[in-house]
């Protein structure tokens, strides 16, 4: 039996434009993301203090993520296809980015919770070296949920299709059905665990905030932010079913509904981060302006024997 596969594209024009797009959003917020890790590094009270290393953490994490999908929506308007190799090694950096996201938010969870529940306790157990480990093992278990996916189709494979090109998709790299199921459990699992660690703080934080200083409450407020960053999170969990329901009601609108699906899911969350944390807290804000207005008069120093802030940003 033939079959024939109908290959949708953009006209030059309308690709021309949907990358600038892209590029233009993209480039802003790693600029913007790029100008906090620079604070961050330029400044002892950030770089010393646990709290703001998870931040950096996670806006380096938004930067990667930002990159690689601007590479890889500009490299597949130009040359269509990818070789599987290269696609494989682009796909499993993006996945593990996404996978250490919400974990990185759950342990900022934990983090204020500690610092506002055992304010004594919390300098010997949030430490610069317990949080570099916590993202060490962070980095390790969101391998290891891809990993198997990877040897699956080291395995099951042939040689021919790792000479191939493909449009870079998960859906066509990772195409054995079982893994289909098995990424929708480890989404689950996933996502119950952060889901749990950010309400157990919530509410801790909330009982501790009735009848403690602002500190409490603000920490409660921004467990509700990180509560918000994961709802955006998910949304690359539910991308197929949104760009499916959409494409269903509007079959016509397939090329602008995949590409606004996209925009909406991989570029928009990220600008979350610098709003909350850059934006929202005092003392970033001010060595901020610093360096993302360049007011170089502004001459700000660092207190270097600053102790560290017990509030949540």
């Amino acid at each position: 039996m033939n079959s024939t596969t109908v290959v949708y594209r953009d006209s030059l024009s309308t690709a021309i434009v949907k990358n600038l797009i892209t590029v233009v959003l993209s480039v802003s917020i790693v600029y913007v993301n790029s100008t906090l890790v620079h604070t961050f590094k330029k400044h002892e009270v950030f770089n010393t203090n646990p709290r703001y290393i998870l931040y950096i953490h996670l806006v380096i994490n938004d930067i990667l993520l930002l990159s690689l999908f601007t590479l890889i929506q500009v490299i597949s308007y130009i040359m269509f296809t990818l070789h599987v190799p290269f696609c494989i090694i682009l796909l499993l950096t993006v996945i593990i980015c996404n996978l250490n996201n919400p974990l990185t938010l759950a342990v900022m969870a934990v983090e204020c919770y500690v610092a506002i529940c055992f304010p004594l306790q919390h300098p010997q157990i949030c430490t610069v070296k317990n949080v570099t480990v916590v993202i060490l093992v962070i980095w390790l278990l969101s391998s290891l949920v891809i990993l198997p996916d990877l040897f699956t189709i080291l395995v099951t494979e042939s040689k021919d299709f790792f000479n191939s090109r493909v449009f870079c998709l998960r859906g066509s790299i990772f195409r054995h059905p079982e893994l289909e199921k098995k990424k929708d459990a480890s989404n689950i699992v996933l996502l119950v665990i952060v889901w749990l660690t950010l309400l157990y703080t919530y509410f801790r934080i909330l009982f501790t905030a009735q009848t403690a200083t602002a500190n409490a409450k603000k920490a409660r407020n921004t467990v509700l932010l990180h509560g918000f960053q994961l709802l955006l999170c998910m949304l690359t969990y539910v991308y197929d079913l949104m760009l499916n329901g959409l494409t269903n009601l509007f079959p016509k609108e397939v090329l602008t509904i995949r590409y606004t699906v996209s925009v909406f899911v991989q570029i928009l969350p990220r600008l979350i981060s610098p709003i909350v944390y850059g934006i929202r807290d005092k003392t970033f804000r001010k060595y901020l302006k610093r360096y993302l207005l360049y007011t170089p008069k502004a001459n700000i120093h660092p207190q270097t024997t600053q102790t560290r802030p017990k509030q949540c940003y």
